[in-house]
């Protein structure tokens, strides 16, 4: 004998029920069968939604009823030939006739007692037999109908019925024969006193694991609308995998902290007899599934599976007067088991100076009477504290057989978690070391999820939230990188970027599932929202991503001065924006500070050299144990292109207009004109070397006239730029006279900065020093004399954008 279980959602519709005829077909041809089925998908709810409010004196009960009869019907007009409906129609005519008696009587007394809901409860599964038998037997299939009441027999405990396993377990022999194919409800049952009961929402899988267990069969089939028992919820979490193997233990575990695989009581009449449990796909007969048996995976995977429970409060008891005082605990459970309150979680300080249990919201506010009614004297005397009570979280569970075994699972778990900003509220993990519970804030069980998937189910994509703010030359561009390689590292190396929110200036676009590399531009335009950067990052600490990342691509002070919100909100920084990490050392230090402790990235690599790996070099010695005691440097690319192209014949106002047009200088070419942007940047090698210096302390050699550098704004500036092309060429003149080229160079020695227009030798090696480069040399313990040389391009929005684009995939890859 085979025994199959199918749930709601096979028998939901028409098309499904002709699924599971097709299986069945198939299963019997193997031997005899008996099927167990479950209500049609939602109508234990409706049922129990039209009892409610039938209730309540509410007579919108009999709209909830008409609901459940077209669901059935309009099963009946899609699954039978027209010359059979009538007669299957006038049999379930007579059981909903019932049922409307039945909530008529509710309604009537304005009184739902657990007897007559169970009662009510038990037509949905009596509906669907009802249909499916007929549908199997106008199918060929030679079945018999049995009336599950007669045979699974319980104890009075209505909605959560005890089985009477002796009695059940006889009856169920007598009944159900080889050479002979069975169809009955789950769920549904009755009490000795010959009255209708249920096992518990869920209860189909346990009728069927009875069955099952009476008749020892071989296997139980379990049939859903999955491959399997998945690594974690489908709905919440990308990339969950079907398991092969569990252990009855692992599936226990999983089903009480809310996978919904399988109702959990099922677990315990199959696994007495040993028979596996094998969850099937009526949707996708040919896929493998899951089996669950005794050993389960003896593999070497540290976690299983994940699985959570939503709707949680937290209560702790806490105070001095608890510590060694014996019985405590007994008496807050007992006075829980009084009150039928179900403890999920329990922790207790080794102190004892706390105990914190978490229970459902439902039962929260029973659990907090009885605890302050058992433990009223002792508040009074102050030996306890009030009650602390914490809502709107949820439980997570790692769960594993091989997780005793595995060294550090604890510390990977939590750094993952923490990396991403979920606070653990509770911790809790069984002598057994087959479980691992934490509380976080419900707010973050999505993410967490996900997080956690990730970090122990090699997930076959890793994804990055990104929000981008500039989308200039730089930002732009680094869109565009971000496109062309997107299939690559998605395919090569399991990363999928995808931009969530971007903003210019003027507007600011967001898109929880992600914004169009091709189309962004209109969509930014006509979708966008006014800018503003609280309310950005309000919107984007909302979306809750794991992952997520701001990238900073302007020059703009408002935006560096949010930094420390951002990070403080678990969200890791990219920025090519110098301000920051170049104005007060107490900013710098605090943001590098706050980033560490958020365990979040703080990233300025293009602030110097722009794609040129300058500040990753310096750090790396520093770490490393060297000391850098001088640092010699051309940091403007843009100051590099105007002097290398200012030629004879070439005006020096033309060569600083075609470093605009081309994206070398800053929106105000007088930033870089100025010396300021080498200042910053010099400022930043300074500080990432190991000195503190603060901007005002870098001597700069202007070279540009004062009079000129006071024009209104950069239009009027270049117009007057014009006026002094005679001046900028007597310098050129004067150092070409000395066969010497025009540099503009940053030193930092003994910790002291300075910038400025120097004539450079042939002897330097910054003299031959072609188009936009840098040059950056560091002289070091370790490099005292030849100085490690670092050069490049050091200007250009390709290479700003490639390297803000590592600085990326460098989080990431953390």
């Amino acid at each position: 004998m085979q025994v199959l279980k199918f749930g709601g959602t096979s028998v939901g519709n028409a098309q499904n029920i002709n699924s599971v005829i097709d299986i069945v077909k198939q299963k019997i041809a193997g031997g005899n069968v008996t099927v167990v089925l479950s209500a049609v998908g939602d109508v234990t709810n409706l049922l129990e939604t039209g009892g409610r409010k039938a209730g309540t004196g509410d007579e919108s009960y009999k709209e909830v009823l008409s609901q459940v009869e077209s669901k059935h019907i309009e099963i009946i007009d899609g699954l039978f030939p027209l010359q059979h409906q009538s007669g299957i129609k006038a049999e379930l005519k007579m059981l909903l006739n019932e049922v409307e008696d039945i909530c008529h009587g509710i309604f009537l007394l304005e009184e739902l007692s657990p007897k007559v809901h169970d009662l009510l409860l038990s037509y949905g599964e009596r509906f669907s037999s009802l249909i499916v038998s007929n549908a199997f037997k106008i199918n060929g299939i030679d079945i018999t109908l049995l009336d599950s009441r007669k045979l699974i027999i319980t104890d009075d405990s209505y909605g959560n019925a005890k089985v009477d396993f002796e009695e059940t377990n006889k009856r169920l022999r007598n009944a159900i024969k080889e050479g002979t194919n069975y169809v009955m409800s789950g769920f549904i049952s009755s009490s000795h006193e010959n009255k209708t009961t249920t096992l518990g929402r869920g209860g189909s899988d346990y009728t069927a694991a009875i069955v099952a267990a009476a008749l020892n069969v071989d296997e139980l089939e379990i049939w859903t609308d999955v491959d399997g028992v998945m690594t974690a919820d489908p709905n919440l979490v990308e990339g969950v995998i079907p398991l092969k193997r569990l252990s009855y233990s692992e599936l226990m575990e999983l089903s009480y902290f809310g996978a919904k695989v399988i109702y959990p009581p099922s677990i315990q009449p199959v696994m007495a007899k040993n028979i596996p449990i094998v969850i099937k796909n009526t949707f996708n007969p040919g896929a493998e599934g899951t089996v669950i048996d005794k050993t389960g995976d003896a593999g070497t995977k540290q976690v299983t599976g994940l699985s959570h429970i939503e709707k949680i409060v937290l209560l702790t008891l806490t105070g001095s007067g608890m510590i060694g005082v014996t019985g405590i605990a007994s008496r807050l459970f007992s006075a829980l088991s009084f009150q039928n309150v179900n403890v999920i979680f329990i922790t207790q300080a080794s102190s004892e100076h706390t105990i914190t249990i978490a229970v459902n919201d439902y039962d929260a506010q029973k659990a907090k009477s009885a605890i302050e009614k058992e433990f009223k004297a002792e508040k009074k005397a102050g030996f306890v504290d009030d009650l602390i009570i914490e809502n709107d979280l949820s439980i997570i569970a790692l769960v594993g057989d091989n997780m005793k075994s595995s060294l550090g699972l604890s510390g990977k778990a939590f750094d993952a978690l923490g990396v991403n900003g979920v606070n653990v509220r509770a911790i809790a993990q069984g002598s057994t070391e087959r479980n691992i519970s934490v509380v976080v804030a419900k707010k973050d069980v999505v993410k967490a999820l996900n997080v956690l998937h990730e970090r122990f189910f090699l997930a076959k994509y890793v994804k990055a939230h990104l929000f981008l703010v500039g989308v200039g030359n730089v930002g732009g561009t680094l869109v565009k990188q971000l496109s062309e390689q997107y299939d690559y590292l998605k395919e090569e190396h399991g990363l999928r970027i995808k931009i969530i929110g971007m903003a210019n200036s003027r507007k600011m676009l967001f898109n929880e599932n992600y914004i169009d590399f091709k189309n962004w531009r209109k969509e930014l335009e006509t979708k966008g929202e006014p800018m503003n950067i609280d309310r950005f990052i309000e919107k984007m600490k909302a979306m809750n991503l794991r992952n997520s990342i701001f990238v900073d691509n302007t020059a703009n002070e408002e935006i560096a001065s949010v930094y420390e919100k951002i990070l403080k909100g678990s969200i890791s920084i990219v920025a090519s924006n110098k301000i920051a990490s170049s104005g007060s050392y107490d900013v710098y230090k605090r943001l590098n500070d706050t980033a560490q402790k958020m365990h979040k990235k703080y990233l300025y690599e293009t602030n110097v050299g722009a794609g040129l790996p300058v500040l990753k070099t310096i750090n790396d010695m520093i770490k490393s144990g060297d000391r850098i005691f001088k640092i010699k440097a051309v940091l403007s690319g843009s100051l590099n292109f105007i002097f290398n192209n200012f030629k004879d014949g070439v005006l020096f106002s033309d060569i600083v207009k075609q470093a605009i047009e081309q994206g070398f200088t800053e929106p105000d070419p007088r930033i870089d004109l100025s010396g300021k942007d080498v200042m910053r940047k010099i400022v930043i090698l300074s500080r990432e070397s190991g000195y503190v210096i603060e901007p005002e302390e870098v001597s700069i050699d202007p070279f540009m006239p004062e009079e000129l550098m006071k024009a209104g704004s950069v239009e009027e500036f270049l117009v007057k730029l014009k006026d002094f092309d005679g001046y900028f060429e007597k310098l050129k003149e004067k150092a070409e006279s000395k066969g010497k080229k025009l540099r503009y160079v940053a030193t930092l020695e003994n910790g002291k900065a300075t910038t400025g227009l120097r004539e450079a030798s042939p002897s330097d090696p910054y003299y031959v020093l072609d188009g936009k480069d840098n040059i950056v040399m560091i002289y070091s313990n370790r490099y005292p004399e030849q100085p490690l040389v670092i050069k490049g391009a050091g200007a250009g929005a390709e290479v700003t954008a490639s390297g803000v684009f590592a600085d990326i995939i460098s989080i990431v890859n953390q």
